[in-house]
């Protein structure tokens, strides 16, 4: 039995969803309508896949995976959504979502999708990687014309940088740095913006390019 817990604002999306999912003998699916309801529940029961919408009043669903993922790093869970993902595709994928998917998703869409992410494979939809990919392309070449000169990196955020070079978490290098778990993540933004890259990976390549961080700390 695949256990699921859905956690949609929306009543009849969750009825429809769960009423979809458990046409399949081994699917068992748990509402529930807040994120706070959500985090209560996994205090008494555990779930082998969680669907998330983005957008839930109060915790977003975004909000709500870190911290699901800061209870548990194991945790499978899926944005499940009728947004446009490509804006928050880095902020999802530094939360550590395992994919997404949309709420137009047909009934075996949707359960191929949970199997996916139980195998520990990603789930992105296909429009969404090729636009990606096209933003790759685009952003490496624009990066490459860059001098150091041309990016406005202040002493925090190459302090920052450089805790991140190193593999510490968004909430080590708050307590290392003396700041909020929250100013850190807006200034990985900030930083994100500045040197024109969309993840941890792509900053600390592009940061030893422009050479803000030392080399010993490149990892």
């Amino acid at each position: 039995m695949i256990t699921i817990l859905l956690v949609d604002d929306h009543p009849s999306v969750c009825e429809g969803t769960k009423n979809m999912l458990e046409q399949d003998p081994d699917m068992k699916v748990t509402v529930t309508y807040t994120s706070m309801e959500a985090l209560e529940l996994i205090q008494t029961q555990t779930f082998d896949v969680m669907l998330f919408d983005l957008n839930i009043p109060v915790i977003s669903g975004l909000e709500l995976t870190k911290r699901m993922i800061q209870i548990n790093p194991d945790y499978c869970i899926l944005i499940y959504t009728g947004y446009e993902l490509s804006p928050h595709f880095n902020l999802l994928v530094e939360a550590g979502v395992s994919g997404m998917v949309s709420k137009t998703a047909t009934r075996e869409q949707l359960l191929t999708a949970i199997r996916c992410s139980l195998r520990g494979e990603a789930v992105i939809p296909v429009p969404l990687l090729r636009q990606l990919r096209r933003n790759e392309v685009r952003l490496a070449a624009s990066r490459e014309e860059r001098r150091l000169e041309e990016v406005s990196i202040n002493e925090r955020e190459q302090e920052i940088l450089q805790e991140v070079a190193r593999g510490s978490s968004n909430k080590e290098i708050a307590g290392k740095l003396l700041m909020s778990q929250r100013t850190v993540e807006y200034n990985l933004t900030r930083i994100f913006e500045k040197l024109a890259v969309r993840s941890r990976s792509e900053a600390i390549m592009e940061a030893k390019r422009l050479g803000l961080i030392h080399t010993g700390d490149f990892l």
